[in-house]
């Protein structure tokens, strides 16, 4: 019997303040990262009872040690719900908590679900990118990809050889940019709503209590920028302060159909449109967002004009810029990345996802006059997704 598709809703999401590696988290385990943003889902949504939570979906991309074990599952034990709430783990390395949203939005969508949390974790500090891996050498030996393609840095340097126009000074100031504005987000209390307190632990310092990203590095300049090391090729663009950092950090997102988010009283912050991932050389992976972006814009019967409000991770700087050339968008657009980006707050890999919708559905909040907007991000091994969503505050819906 054919099914109806179902429209589909981001409820909430909350992500714990981002680390450094060897930071503020370098003894806490990736799974109380994790549970504490599952719990304060339940905290703050009260009408939700734990019961009708039908499926928790966890990304990691080292899946290992205290972020293995199945973490959907296991996190969901730990986090009080019961022991009839199934869970499992996903790894698209840095989209993985994308891919968790819409693949349970997906299992919604059919009917499979009503509600789902999907989400994120990643402790680079006790499990950095690449641990325990064994590449078959086929990858090298019989040339399936170019050799860099496993060092994200210099996929990030053979895309500014892609795109000449792109320079280390554009993205030096690209990355000055995120920084000023995660600074006035913060200042502005946009960014914290959403923050989960978490109680750290060190062995010399005793107790402490996480509150805010740790990576930010407000007030960097652009002479601060033009001192630093470029790590992965001699007198090459990417440095530490136009990237991204190694970071710890979890996210959590409530996701449900529309019906239950009416039945169980709960307000939607935005409404599932399309989303889209895509395939490109390994070599130069952060160009994926493009291509994702045409297919997902192709899937929902839009065109970029169509588009807003947009959060692009910010891997790097040249990868952004990469995607806002190829669409004819200013570096400095107001509707990009506005409350800033991964250059400052951190990219804890597969945690990184939910982030970027917690801040387009603030753009959403804040900015009724837009009704579509996108999140999307490069991808490991190249590969590149992306996600449409519709603004439920949009001014127009009531005309």
């Amino acid at each position: 019997m054919p099914r109806e598709i179902r429209d589909v809703v981001y409820v909430d999401g909350v992500r714990t303040p981002f680390g450094k590696a060897k930071g503020q988290y370098a003894e806490t385990r990736a799974d109380d990262l994790v549970i504490k943003c599952i719990r304060e889902l339940l905290r703050r949504n009260p009408g939700l009872p734990p019961e009708r939570v039908d499926e928790v979906a966890i990304a990691a991309t080292t899946q290992i040690g205290d972020q293995g074990l199945t973490i959907g599952r296991t996190a969901a034990l730990l986090a009080g719900l019961p022991n009839t709430t199934p869970g499992y783990s996903i790894d698209r390395m840095c989209a993985g908590a994308m891919t968790a949203v819409t693949t349970t939005a997906a299992g919604i969508a059919f009917g499979a679900y009503d509600v789902v949390v999907a989400g994120g974790v990643e402790h680079m500090g006790r499990h950095p990118m690449g641990e325990g891996v064994d590449p078959n050498p086929r990858i090298i030996s019989e040339k399936l990809v170019d050799t860099s393609a496993l060092v994200m840095g210099s996929t990030a340097e053979n895309l500014h050889d892609r795109f000449p126009s792109i320079t280390k000074e554009r993205a030096d100031a690209f990355a000055v940019s995120s920084q000023e504005r995660a600074a006035k987000a913060y200042a502005n209390d946009l960014i914290q709503p959403d923050l989960v307190p978490i109680a750290t632990r060190s062995a010399e310092l005793g107790w402490g209590y996480a509150t805010t990203d740790e990576p930010m590095r407000p007030g960097t300049t652009m002479e601060d920028l033009a001192k630093l090391k470029t790590p992965f090729r001699p007198h090459g663009r990417v440095t530490a302060g136009n990237s991204a950092g190694i970071n710890d950090g979890a996210t959590a997102a409530l996701i449900t159909s529309a019906e239950a988010a009416e039945e169980l009283g709960l307000k939607p912050k935005m409404k599932l449109v399309s989303y889209g991932f895509v395939g490109v050389e390994p070599e130069v992976m952060g160009f994926g967002p493009v291509p994702a972006t045409e297919k997902a814009l192709k899937l929902a019967g839009l065109t970029i004009d169509d588009i807003q409000a947009f959060e692009v991770n910010e891997a790097f700087a040249v990868q952004v810029l990469a995607f806002l050339e190829h669409y004819g968008i200013a570096d400095d657009d107001p509707r990009v990345n506005p409350y800033g980006g991964a250059i400052a707050f951190g990219h804890p890999l597969a945690s990184s996802g939910v982030r970027l919708m917690n801040q387009l559905a603030k753009q959403f909040e804040q900015r009724p006059e837009v009704r579509y907007g996108l999140t999307t991000m490069c991808v490991g091994l190249g590969m590149g997704g992306t996600v449409i969503w519709e603004n439920p505050n949009w001014e127009g819906a009531a005309a």
